[in-house]
């Protein structure tokens, strides 16, 4: 039965969490006064952590001037200028913005957008879309079917469109031990083209991928060339590439897009998350001159739209995070506390019996346990290992973002880890003194 104590549809209907009333800095505080360690972002949002002067001063500014107005009769001065900086700072060839409420709202616009792009180009015969294994997209239909985390779709996989899923880059399960990193990454490339061409190639409308796989998959950082290679199959097949940096762009990995570190440049990108830092919804596709121009010279429209598209206020915090990001050198201090988060972790766990893999990038890591480290064997899902650590976590004072399923939607259990850039060196090593106790008693009770 849920919860009496509540009207609210919590996401779990079988307890209500607790109440947050305040955050300052990396913390947040409950109606107990029981403060935690913000050490996820959230989910990987709270990227300037809570309560910051700047944002908070212009969402106030904006306010006091205008809180919405409706992109069919209005652009606003304070969208023009995010545009103007966001495409300052993209990915070489990205020319426009379309702003959203969030990152599974962008990659609807992404999909629909490239759909409509070969519509326009005179090329509708193009109707398939092909992602990845163990992705995660967004929870609407659309990013729902580009997904391939099998717990997630089944309860809906009966309304959702056709999509083909390949295999994702996960070198500590799937890397064959004689192959090179660079092999490895030709041989997933060469397993999308074959699918490209089984479909047939005018048939494919792009190819989805997460930069770095984020929630399902427990921060999938790709192997050196295998974008390269993809980018390449793409575009000999006339195929778009979709970069889904919803959580492990801007800013999150070091440097503002996940996709600089790989050398590519994608056709569509989504964003949102470390966009705003959680200060108001918003999520934003990034789209390349060629993709604008379709429609621009053709329909003279993107048949797309939602009430709130470029809301003032969550425009102002965007930009205020996006200036506070370049005037306090946030980028730089991301590589630096991630090298610094990459040892404590490895002090921590590196030899420990039930961490098989310590993965990521800047200030954006994940954790993968395992019952056994020789074998790689994953705990059983009924002793439901991630919920543990979260719980545990949390009585220690301590946000972190488990997630189970990892290896195929069903078997596997990690914990991600996406701190807020400002976070110190003192609380990055509370953050794993405090996750190592949330661990050991979780695997004392097992």
């Amino acid at each position: 039965m849920p919860s009496a104590s509540t009207h609210v549809f919590h996401r779990q209907l079988q307890h209500t969490p607790p109440v947050a009333v305040s955050g300052q800095g990396v913390y947040l505080t409950d109606a107990e006064g029981r403060k935690y360690i913000d050490a996820s972002g959230g989910a990987a949002v709270s990227c300037l952590g809570h309560g910051h002067p700047d944002v908070v001063a212009a969402m106030h500014a904006q306010i006091d001037k205008l809180a919405y107005a409706h992109t069919s009769f209005f652009t606003t001065e304070v969208a023009e200028e995010l545009a103007d900086e966001l495409i300052r700072t993209a990915p070489g060839g990205m020319s426009h913005v379309y702003f959203v409420s969030g990152g599974s709202e962008a990659m609807e616009a992404a999909m629909k957008m490239a759909r409509q792009y070969f519509v326009e180009t005179g090329q509708s015969q193009r109707t398939h879309f092909i992602a990845r294994r163990q992705s995660y997209h967004g929870n609407t239909l659309g990013a729902l079917a580009v997904g391939g985390n099998q717990w997630r779709r089944a309860p809906f996989a009966p309304i959702l469109i056709p999509v083909t899923h390949v295999a994702p880059c996960y070198p500590y399960r799937e890397q064959l031990g004689h192959e090179t990193p660079e092999q490895y990454g030709q041989r997933l490339a060469a397993e999308l083209e074959q699918e490209i061409m089984r479909l047939g190639a005018d048939s494919v409308i792009a190819f989805v991928a997460e930069t770095i796989g984020g929630a399902t998959a427990g921060v999938l950082v790709p192997v050196p060339g295998y974008f390269k290679a993809v980018r390449e199959v793409c575009d000999r097949h006339g195929v778009l590439l979709i970069l889904d940096e919803v959580m492990c762009g801007m800013g999150r990995t070091g440097s503002l897009h996940a996709c600089d570190f790989e050398g590519v440049v994608p056709d569509i990108m989504a964003i949102a998350k470390g966009l705003g830092g959680g200060y108001q919804p918003i999520g934003a596709v990034l789209a390349q001159q060629k993709i604008v121009q379709s429609m621009s010279s053709g329909s003279g429209f993107f048949q797309h739209g939602h009430t709130y598209l470029g809301h003032a206020v969550a425009c102002a915090a965007a930009l205020a995070v996006q200036r506070v990001i370049a005037r306090d050198g946030l980028l730089a201090r991301v590589q630096v506390s991630g090298t610094r988060l990459e040892g404590l972790l490895l002090d921590a766990f590196g030899a420990h019996p039930h961490i098989g893999d310590i993965r990521g990038r800047g200030l954006f890591w994940g954790i993968e346990l395992v019952q056994d480290r020789a074998s790689k064997k994953p705990f059983d899902p009924a002793r439901n290992v991630h919920a543990r650590i979260k719980r545990e976590a949390m009585t220690r004072g301590l946000m972190v973002y488990p997630m189970g399923g990892t290896v195929d939607g069903r078997y596997g259990d990690h914990v991600l880890l996406a701190p807020p850039f400002i976070t110190s060196e003192s609380e990055l090593a509370m953050i794993v003194e405090r996750l190592d106790a949330a661990i050991r008693a979780t695997l004392s009770d097992l």
